[in-house]
C-alpha cells in the first residue's frame, strides 16, 4: 500500500527569489534540514503544496525542476498569475516553507542516450530544458542542442544571461521567436508562432535529433504537428504539456 501524501512530503524552504521576467519570478528551495535528496532525471516536475499553518489547507501544484539533479537546491520559474497558489508565492519571502514530493513524470533526458537533440519551448516551458542543458555541463557531456524558444515579448527570455553563456560553453544554438512584436521593440529575431518553415530554418537538420517539447497544450498540439508534417515520426517526439 502506498504511503499516504502527507508522508511523502518533504518540507523545504525558500532560499532565493529572482524576477526573470515582469510576470516570472524564479524561486530557489533547499531542503530544511540539509539532508533531504530529491533523485530525478532532467525534465521531471516535482508537486510543490503549500500548507496554510491557521486552516490547514493544502494547495499543491505541479511545477517542472529547472535545477540540475546534482544542484544542492530545487529551482523553478513560475508564472505569477495570482492563482490560489501563486497567489501565495507572490508574497513569499525567504525562509518560507514549502512542501515537495515527487519527482514525477516520463518526460525525462538522459545525455548519454540522447546525444543530437532539437528543444522546443513556449514560456516557462523551458525551465526543464535549463535542467538538461545545466546537466550537459555538469557532466561535461558532448551533446548536440538546438533550442527554439517561443516568448510572447521582447522582454520574456527567461535565463537570458545564462542561455548566452551556455552557447559559449556547449555544442548549442539558441533561436528565439517573439509571436507579439511591436514596431519599435527593438526584436530583429525570428517572429511568430513555431511552425514548420521556422524549424527548417532555425533547425536544417530536425530530422536527425530527438524533439522534446515543452509548454501549454495548444503550443505542444501544433509544434507537435509541425514535425510531424516535416516526417519526424510521432514516436519519436517527446513532450511535456501542462493547461486545458
Amino acid at each position: 500500500m502506498p504511503e499516504p501524501l502527507q508522508a511523502q512530503m518533504s518540507p523545504f524552504e525558500i532560499s532565493d527569489i529572482t524576477q526573470e521576467t515582469p510576470e516570472v519570478n524564479g524561486f530557489k528551495f533547499k531542503s530544511v534540514d540539509n539532508k533531504m535528496k530529491i533523485k530525478f532525471d532532467p525534465g521531471m516536475f516535482v508537486m510543490l503544496t503549500y500548507v496554510n499553518n491557521e486552516t490547514k489547507e493544502k494547495i499543491a501544484r505541479a511545477f517542472s525542476l529547472a535545477s540540475a539533479p546534482s544542484e544542492n537546491f530545487l529551482e523553478f520559474y513560475i508564472s505569477m498569475i495570482h492563482g490560489r497558489f501563486t497567489s501565495h508565492l507572490d508574497t513569499a519571502k525567504v525562509g518560507d516553507i514549502y512542501y515537495v514530493s515527487g519527482p514525477h513524470g516520463q518526460f525525462k533526458f538522459v545525455p548519454s542516450e540522447d546525444k543530437k537533440v532539437l528543444y522546443l519551448a513556449g514560456g516557462t516551458g523551458i525551465a526543464p530544458f535549463i535542467s538538461m542543458l545545466r546537466e550537459i555541463k555538469l557532466l561535461s557531456s558532448d551533446n548536440d542542442v538546438s533550442i527554439i524558444y517561443s516568448i510572447r515579448y521582447p522582454n520574456e527570455i527567461i535565463r537570458k544571461e545564462e542561455l548566452e553563456q551556455l552557447e559559449k560553453e556547449l555544442k548549442l544554438k539558441t533561436t528565439v521567436t517573439v509571436t507579439r512584436s511591436k514596431d519599435g521593440d527593438g526584436w530583429n529575431g525570428e517572429k511568430g508562432h513555431i511552425n514548420a518553415d521556422m524549424i527548417k530554418r532555425a533547425c536544417p537538420d530536425y530530422i536527425e535529433r530527438t524533439p522534446y517539447l515543452c509548454g501549454p497544450l495548444a503550443f505542444v498540439k501544433a509544434v507537435k504537428d509541425a514535425l510531424i508534417s516535416l516526417g519526424v515520426p510521432q514516436e519519436k517526439i517527446k513532450a511535456d504539456v501542462w493547461g486545458e
